[in-house]
């Protein structure tokens, strides 16, 4: 189901916004100046995947049925949550042929886990379950179960062909939590161009997709959270701001939302791979900004497992991105941040 509101914004914009992660980024809001086109803008909002979304853009006529339609094709590829999407079927090992979104996706997925050397990982669902960020929660977590788990959960245990996905292992499940919001934002903003729109913001559970101008003619703004520990999602202060001229993907990871206090220890919902146990680094808030959202979705859930110092050269690697990390010191525990150098222009 989608639930939306429409707001028409006005044929002379008075005031915009942009949009980002419930968790990770924050509105921000700009008074316009001076408006040079008649053309409206449109704000639509409202809940779909199990999560929120706000979409603006510049149109002659209101999109809603067409993002409404396109959103219900997505949700039948890869939600996990609806028993008749094709990733459900997958994890079912059921006999379905995967479509186009699904395989590209999944390609993205494991370009990602390659280059990130196994810290990104599409099949760490069982693993997210255990710890009770997923389907379920365990109250026996130990070593042993641990260990049970890794037969099945690997990236180079599962591939495609000829449109389905073969698995070593049929306990294999495939998690795209960290890469399909992002990429459900960038099938729309395909959407939204092959409609003539060229001036948009997309924000689907956080991740955002960008282009052209905001309602006031000026680079869409979008506001990085500053990382304090709060799962109710109040605290929103504003750490820095991003602005986003061209087309760009946007997305942040952080621990300081989803997580959970046991015995006085926390734990956070960003499991490493590789050791099954939920990632411990110093590491507060993971940005990225790349050529499309799916990318930067899946390279800032690597970041948030991988720490600074290797997220940093894995970025330093792959030119096409850029980022801002947040974490804390080890000595003091206060916000330090590091940076690419590409960033800087962006930041406000």
């Amino acid at each position: 189901m989608i639930l939306r509101t429409l707001k028409l914004i006005g044929k002379i914009a008075r005031r915009g916004f942009a949009y980002g992660c419930v968790a990770c980024i924050l509105p921000v809001c700009c008074f316009c100046t001076s408006c040079t086109s008649h053309t409206p803008y449109y704000e639509e909002s409202g809940s779909v995947f199990h999560t929120v979304f706000q979409i603006k853009y510049q149109s002659p006529e209101v999109l809603t049925d067409k993002i409404d339609a396109e959103l219900r094709r997505f949700n039948l590829s890869m939600n996990p949550f609806n028993p008749n999407s094709i990733i459900s079927k997958v994890n079912r090992n059921e006999d379905v042929e995967v479509d186009d979104w699904f395989i590209t996706v999944f390609h993205k997925a494991m370009e990602v886990s390659e280059n990130s050397g196994g810290y990104f990982d599409v099949t760490v669902a069982p693993f997210i379950n255990l710890w009770g960020f997923g389907v379920g929660k365990s109250d026996n977590i130990s070593p042993q179960k641990i260990d049970s788990i890794f037969p099945f959960v690997g990236y180079r245990k599962i591939r495609i062909d000829n449109r389905r996905v073969l698995k070593d292992d049929p306990r294999i499940t495939l998690n795209f939590s960290a890469i399909a919001k992002g990429y459900a934002s960038d099938v729309i903003a395909a959407l939204l161009e092959r409609e003539g729109v060229e001036n948009y913001m997309i924000y689907i559970g956080g991740e955002v997709t960008a282009k052209g101008k905001n309602p006031q003619g000026a680079c869409w703004q979008i506001g990085i959270a500053k990382p304090e520990d709060d799962s109710t999602g109040i605290k929103n202060e504003v750490f820095r701001i991003v602005r986003l001229c061209g087309k760009h993907g946007f997305a942040t990871s952080g621990n300081y939302r989803n997580f959970y206090i046991k015995d006085g220890k926390k734990y956070a919902h960003t499991i490493n791979p590789q050791t099954g146990y939920p990632s411990e680094q110093n590491l507060l808030s993971a940005t990225v900004i790349a050529p499309d959202c799916m990318t930067a979705d899946a390279y800032a859930t690597a970041f948030m497992v991988m720490g600074v110092e290797a997220a940093c050269r894995l970025a330093a690697s792959i030119p096409e991105i850029e980022y801002f990390l947040i974490y804390a010191d080890e000595t003091t525990g206060r916000y330090k941040t590091t940076y690419s150098d590409g960033i800087k222009s962006m930041l406000k």
